[in-house]
């Protein structure tokens, strides 16, 4: 798997004129940028070729950057985050288990804002890869549906193989730090319920482990 420079980014959106525009305006601050529409998207991309920086919002189809960022947590430490979202206003307004290094709340702030944040981590990115090998969160899976038989099912990615799929789960049990083995690597992925699909989202009740910038629990 090829390895990024320090000044490769990856911005992941669903919205295609946040990504183009943020494309634009990182490759003219010589930065190398590259997009993804959601989750799944970026996963593919790393695993052709991997960023120094991931620029995510949070809340997206396919997969969310709830997920991409707690499986890029466990999976590529040495890669920095940056979370992004117009649903909060600050990082102390986040929900536990953000696994991001710094926080960009979209249409509350100048660009300037973000271009400094990424001069920050390409400056440190070494000792943010160091920090985040000794504290991996719990992977963030929503709800994806039902299945023919009626029960919730979740899509879980393996944080080894990047490779997802299909989980039955009880709805009583989303409040636990949960494990399964990876159907194609066996490898054991922990992960935690998010139940806003299904009613009030965990998130608003503090149910889920945090990254060690936004008050650290290592899973």
């Amino acid at each position: 798997m090829p390895i990024s420079s320090a000044h490769d980014i990856l911005v992941v959106d669903d919205d295609h004129a946040v990504r183009t525009s943020l494309e634009m305006l990182l490759t003219a601050s010589s930065y190398s940028a590259r997009t993804a529409e959601h989750g799944l998207d970026a996963l593919f991309q790393l695993r052709q070729k991997q960023a120094a920086i991931i620029i995510s919002d949070l809340n997206m189809p396919q997969m969310s950057g709830f997920e991409l960022l707690s499986v890029v947590r466990r999976r590529f430490p040495q890669i920095s985050v940056i979370a992004m979202s117009g649903a909060y206003e600050s990082a102390d307004d986040l929900p536990f288990g953000v696994a991001a290094d710094a926080f960009y709340p979209k249409g509350r702030s100048h660009p300037g804002m973000l271009l400094s944040m990424v001069a920050e981590l390409v400056r440190t990115s070494r000792a943010h890869g160091l920090a985040h090998q000794t504290a991996p969160p719990p992977a963030w899976i929503p709800y994806s549906g039902k299945d023919a038989n009626g029960m919730p099912f979740a899509m879980v990615t393996c944080r080894e193989c990047l490779r997802s799929f299909p989980l039955t789960m009880g709805i009583e049990c989303s409040q636990k730090i949960q494990e399964t083995p990876c159907v194609f690597c066996l490898n054991v992925v922990r992960f935690v319920m998010d139940g806003s699909s299904i009613g009030m989202s965990l998130a608003s009740r503090g149910k889920i482990a945090a990254a060690p910038q936004f008050r650290s629990q290592t899973a």
